[in-house]
Formats: structure tokens, C-alpha cells, sequence
């Protein structure tokens, strides 16, 4: 069973949807008990990194995030929620995230238009559970102003615009996604159907 984190700043239903899809059971909740509870944890997320901290800690659920993570529970942060697996981000000041993994949330350069959005594709750079039966170069859907630096070999893919940014990140059980699983088509399907565990099923295969 998957709990979906509800922090009260991210778009969940349309998770829940995308995991319905691939055959995956999940529920949201905002209860740090409930999500105690669950096999998986996906912490997704929309706005500011800052605001998103402050909400983790208000509700409680920094905490068992944090446990389930020390647990050995696999985790998988969306969008916001990858960039909160990072020690801090730059975003509206200076701010502190999970320190999961070693690294920098930095704003795009004003070359750019920012935010980054719409379709653009993935460039793998080493195999791993998360990405199996994932087409190198695949499309995928971005939008966000600000990417990861690690500075942790993390990186499982990386996406060029004005710059390579990593894209798709694991290290242990914790892995993150930029950019929009739910809305990236088969490639975004297929990844949830990897984490979740039903990514063996023929049906599933089959649906993608």
C-alpha cells in the first residue's frame, strides 16, 4: 500500500489517479499514523520549497517521513517533493530540506524562459529498478523554475535546458522525479508502475 503525503501544498488526486491506472493501491492522508502505516511513501508537490517545509513540520509529517525513511521504506518525491530530498534550496532565501541527499536547489538562469515548461526528454546515464522498461530520450513533462545540484552521485537521468539538470535521482530507497510522472503519458506510468512494484504485471505492461 502506498501513502500519498497530503502537506496541503500539492496536487495529489491526480497521483492517486495515474497509480489507480497502472494497478497500484494507494490513499492520501495528512495523518502522520496513517502514513506510518503504509509500505510506500510518494511525497509530491506544487509552490514554494519554504512553505512546503513549514507545512511537513506544522502537520507532523517531517517526522515520519523521516522514520519510515530510517525504516528502509521506499519514497519517491514528485516535482517539489524531489527537490525537498535535497539539503537546501535557494528559492525565496535559504531554506532547508531533508538532507537526504547532499545537494542544491538553484534557480534556472534568466538565458532562459522560466519556468520550464512542457514536454522535453530524459537522457539516462546508468539502469536501475525505477526506470525499467523506460525508452532513453523519452518525453516527459516539466514544470518548474528551479533544479537540483547534487553533490552525491545520484543522478539517474539528466534533461538538458541551458544546462544539464538531473531529472530523475536514487540513492538507497529514496528516489525523486522532476517532473510530472502522472501527466507523462506511458514513460510517466511506467516509472510508477516500477516504484509501486506491479511493473511485472502483463496486464499492466499491456494498459502502457
Amino acid at each position: 500500500m502506498i501513502g500519498i503525503i497530503d502537506y496541503h501544498l500539492n496536487n495529489l488526486r491526480s497521483v492517486q489517479k495515474a497509480f489507480e491506472k497502472v494497478g497500484a493501491e494507494s490513499f492520501i492522508s495528512d495523518q502522520p499514523e496513517a502514513l506510518a502505516g503504509a509500505d510506500k511513501l510518494v511525497l509530491p508537490g506544487v509552490g514554494a520549497f519554504g512553505k512546503a517545509m513549514d507545512n511537513l513540520r506544522t502537520l507532523g509529517l517531517d517526522a515520519v517521513i523521516r522514520r519510515s525513511v530510517g525504516e528502509g521504506k521506499p519514497l519517491l518525491g514528485i516535482c517539489l517533493g524531489m527537490q525537498l530530498l535535497f539539503t537546501r534550496s535557494d528559492e525565496g532565501g535559504s531554506f532547508d530540506g531533508f538532507d537526504f541527499i547532499r545537494g542544491e536547489i538553484k534557480q534556472f538562469p534568466s538565458t532562459v524562459k522560466v519556468p520550464h515548461i512542457g514536454w522535453n526528454q530524459i537522457d539516462i546515464r546508468r539502469d536501475a529498478p525505477l526506470l525499467r522498461a523506460v525508452t532513453d530520450h523519452s518525453f516527459v513533462y516539466f514544470v518548474h523554475s528551479y533544479y537540483a545540484v547534487p553533490e552525491e552521485d545520484v543522478a539517474l537521468c539528466t534533461t538538458d535546458y541551458a544546462l544539464p539538470f538531473t531529472s530523475v535521482v536514487q540513492k538507497e530507497n529514496i528516489s525523486g522525479i522532476q517532473f510530472h510522472p502522472e501527466k507523462s503519458q506511458t514513460t510517466g506510468l511506467r516509472m510508477l508502475a516500477n516504484f509501486a512494484g506491479v511493473g511485472d504485471r502483463h496486464a499492466v505492461i499491456g494498459a502502457l
